[in-house]
Parts: structure tokens; sequence; C-alpha cells
């Protein structure tokens, strides 16, 4: 079986799968986050090489303050356990996004991960955490536009290349499969840049039930697909 590369996945379902269960929304959140782990371990023995997940995103800001302020409060400690987990599978982590909206220790936390795992060779770990692609990318044109007033950059010198390399994802490669959870058949905002030529699939499985079975059902549809990029197929 051809593996995926990178494997990208919005973790959606957490709120609803824990109101089927009669538990608030936060307990669903609190499941989901210890999947993550599972799933980071499952997908590298796979031989998946890097994994991006959709943490929380610019637009979760409006949710209500009380679930908002129990999923910083849970991002916190996930800091610390995924300190432990990237020394324990030599994981490398990274996170996207607008840091500079974070709490103070909550980027200081994320800094500490980054340069603790930096120089891990195990499973390419990307976070995505206040995080939107129109948010990215309008970052990155800010950047470019600096860089020509200064005389650095040319809008000549101008590509598709040299605008990745001022985005959040630089130096890692576009997701091969996008996987969304729980039934959701929208990209929400999510890498949109990276996810030109991505394969995507759409399970009704929620978040804190999707398990490595799921994921090996996802890569075997991604084996069935006919990946061209814009080609023509040869019959």
């Amino acid at each position: 079986m051809n593996i995926p590369q990178h494997v990208a996945i919005i973790l959606d379902g957490n709120g609803r799968w824990a109101k089927k269960r009669g538990m608030p929304r936060n307990y669903g959140h609190a499941q989901g986050s210890k999947n993550v782990e599972r799933i980071c371990e499952d997908a590298y023995k796979m031989g998946i090489k890097y994994l991006t997940v959709y943490a929380f995103s610019t637009e979760n800001w409006a949710r209500p303050k009380s679930e908002v302020d129990a999923l910083m409060s849970l991002l916190r400690n996930y800091m610390k356990t995924c300190l432990q987990t990237a020394k324990k599978n030599r994981m490398k982590v990274r996170v996207i996004g607008d840091k500079t909206g974070l709490d103070e220790d909550i980027r200081a936390r994320i800094a500490e991960l980054e340069e603790a795992s930096r120089n891990n060779d195990g499973l390419n770990f990307t976070i995505a955490i206040n995080y939107g692609s129109r948010d990215e990318m309008v970052r990155a044109m800010r950047r470019m536009a600096s860089d020509v007033q200064a005389g650095s950059l040319k809008p000549e010198e101008i590509t598709e290349e040299v605008f990745g390399s001022y985005l959040d994802t630089e130096g890692i490669p576009d997701p091969d499969l996008l996987i969304r959870t729980s039934g959701e058949l929208r990209l929400s905002n999510y890498l949109l840049w990276q996810l030109a030529y991505t394969e995507f699939y759409f399970t009704d499985v929620p978040w804190p039930d999707f398990t490595k079975e799921e994921l090996e059902k996802a890569i075997k549809q991604y084996n069935e697909r006919d990946r061209r990029y814009g080609g023509v197929k040869e019959e």
C-alpha cells in the first residue's frame, strides 16, 4: 500500500461526541486531545512522515468564553504532555498560526516544545493553533510587501515557490491526504494554498472515535484515487 507522506486532519466532532453521551463539550475536547497522541503514534508506525492537525482556528475565538478558556487550559496541559511524548517518540513538533494572539505563557511553552524537539528524527508533527489560512496568506503578503519595499525582493521574483516560503508551513511538503472527521464537508479556512492538489477524505466518525483502523480506511481510499496533478491519465 502506498502510504501518503503528509496527512492533514481537521479534528472535528469533539463537542457533539460529548453531547451524545450526556457530557459537557469540554469533556469531548479532552478526549479528542488524548486521541491526538494515539493517532500520532499510529501514523508514524504506518510510515507517515508528516502529520498536521487543526487544533484551534482564528474563528474559534467566537465560541462561548467558557469553552475558549477550557480549550486554552487544555492547550497548556497538552503542551506539557507533548513535550514528554516528543522526547519519547523522537517527534519533531512545530506550531503554525498567529502566535501573537495567544497568552504569553502558551507562547513560551510552544517555544520550549519546538526548541526541545527540533533535532528529533521521528514524526514531523505540526499543530495549527490560532490558525486561519486567509490570515496566514495576508501575513505572508505583508512580509513580502515589506521586503519589496526594502528592496530585498523584486516583484518579478515572486513565484509560487517564493510565496510558499513566506507561509507558516515553509519547509513542510504539501499534504497528500486531508481527513475531516464528523461528517462536515468543508475546509473551514484550513491550508487553502497547501491543499491545491490534496486528496480529500470525509468521514462521519467523530474525532474521539477516530482510530488506527479509521486511518487505514482513509489511506486505502487514498490508494484508489488517480493522482494526476492536472495531467492527463494515460490509457
